[in-house]
């Protein structure tokens, strides 16, 4: 098939058509905040966080519904590139409004995290001082706060050293709250041979959080930019939008 200068053979065209399919079914607002391509010298680094892998359909997404990690008092639950799922194990807290409320806190958001907060009551203090009664934990009491500290419409992906592309991304989300802005960064290492999650959690300012897990789709898709293929072309075409390219017979490269 030809039109004016440009040729399009029967195969060009059956792999437009395909990848556009594929791209249409893959391309919601969530999927496409879970891509990025990062072009370093004649190399493209293409991720795809949502991409089903053979050994994780799902792609990133935790098939649980979330992931979850906690330290030094502090929980947090969170799921990447999609609202969070909790079908056992819910959280349990106060203040889950801006996360499904109260009768489906943690299923309104990509991220949540828990503090406990202690109190003393006063009417158990009798005679004892203030010291020997945190000297008897037994009579300090505490409930668990919530936070909400990230929503899917708010994920931001970044490689996570522009200098080894190849090590992974982070994926960073936020929340504005009523009464303060909070975020998660959750560094994605490239591993693949599998999954770790998250083991680590760390508190970054009065709201910010930081932990990190291992997974093969941290690890990038490499495309030399110096080629002159149809699968270079569509590459540019449909995941980089770029538009305009005069498709001749010739074999200049598409640069």
């Amino acid at each position: 098939m030809k039109f004016d200068s440009i040729y399009l053979s029967p195969q060009f065209l059956v792999l437009v058509i395909a990848v556009t399919i594929l791209h249409r079914v893959s391309g919601d607002s969530v999927s496409e905040l879970c891509e990025l391509s990062f072009k370093d010298s004649n190399k493209v680094y293409h991720y795809s966080l949502v991409s089903p892998l053979r050994k994780f359909p799902h792609g990133i997404l935790s098939e649980d519904g979330f992931y979850k990690v906690a330290a030094n008092g502090t929980v947090l639950w969170f799921q990447l590139c999609g609202s969070m799922i909790f079908n056992h194990d819910p959280p349990m807290c106060v203040d889950c409004k801006d996360c499904g409320g109260s009768s489906r806190c943690g299923m309104g958001c990509s991220a949540l995290v828990s503090n406990n907060i202690e109190v003393i009551p006063v009417r158990l203090l009798h005679n004892q001082t203030t010291q020997q009664i945190l000297d008897n934990q037994t009579y300090v009491l505490g409930y668990p706060v919530c936070t909400t500290i990230g929503q899917p419409s708010s994920t931001i992906i970044d490689v996570r050293d522009r200098k080894s592309p190849h090590t992974g991304v982070i994926v960073k989300m936020t929340h504005t709250g009523s009464k303060r802005n909070c975020s998660l960064s959750v560094s994605v290492i490239c591993n693949s041979n599998g999954v770790e999650g998250p083991q680590t959690l760390e508190t970054v300012g009065f709201c910010d959080y930081n932990t990190e897990l291992k997974h093969p789709l941290g690890c990038a898709k490499i495309i030399s930019s110096h080629g002159n293929g149809l699968g270079w072309f569509v590459y540019r075409y449909f995941f980089l939008h770029i538009r305009g390219i005069d498709v001749s017979r010739s074999s200049t490269p598409f640069v």
